[in-house]
């Protein structure tokens, strides 16, 4: 009986949850390739509309924060520029136009050109960034340094004294601090983000690692 049974074959036995377990050898169900392809293109359609919302979230930052330099930057310079500074906060906050060749913070004045080229080398960085771009709290922190780097940037090549020499308008003037303006604030409150999401071990496709 049991040499019957090894050449014929033992039929289907139910395993310990109550499903058949298939015979060693046994072809995979029809269609079942199909369904796992099926699987991993929705998988992957799902990925790249989650990319898609975050470089859009990045550009949305960006276009937010360059938006309200550029305007203060306007504003400033129609209403302020040649004034006396305005008291915000008695003397611990004012608004004082000058006009700064520098870095931010008023850094660096004899090398214009050489920020110049920094700021656009970040925004190249930055776009080649997006295309791996997964993670939501990255995409607002690189749209902020976006954001800053083409506020600054469009000061440096369209004002005077000429282009990729322009002078960044600044405004904002804590006292016993350097003057800035919203372009510098939103690099470094993207500055500060990218180091607490380094250091939360936080990539910018949306892997966590741990050190």
């Amino acid at each position: 009986m049991a040499e019957a049974e090894r050449i014929i074959g033992t039929p289907d036995t139910p395993d310990g949850n109550g499903e058949q377990t298939a015979a060693a050898g046994a072809p995979a169900r029809p269609g079942a390739s199909d369904e796992s392809g099926t699987v991993a293109q929705e998988a992957s359609a799902r990925r790249r509309t989650g990319r898609g919302r975050r470089i859009a979230v990045l550009f949305a930052v960006a276009a937010f924060a360059y938006a309200l330099d550029l305007i203060s930057k306007m504003l400033v310079v129609a209403k302020l520029e040649h004034r006396e500074p305005i008291q915000v906060v008695g003397d611990l906050l004012e608004l004082h136009a000058i006009r700064n060749p520098g870095a931010a913070f008023g850094f660096g004045a004899a090398f214009t050109i050489i920020f110049t080229l920094i700021a656009a080398a970040v925004i190249v960085v930055i776009m080649r960034l997006a295309r791996k771009l997964y993670s939501f709290p990255w995409a607002v922190a690189l749209g902020l340094l976006l954001g800053g780097a083409l506020g600054n940037l469009t000061d440096r090549i369209f004002r005077a004294p000429g282009i990729f020499e322009g002078e960044v308008v600044d405004f904002i003037a804590p006292k016993g601090f350097a003057v800035f303006n919203l372009a510098d604030s939103a690099i470094v409150c993207g500055g500060i983000l990218i180091v607490l999401l380094s250091f939360r071990g936080l990539d910018p496709d949306g892997t966590v690692h741990k050190d």
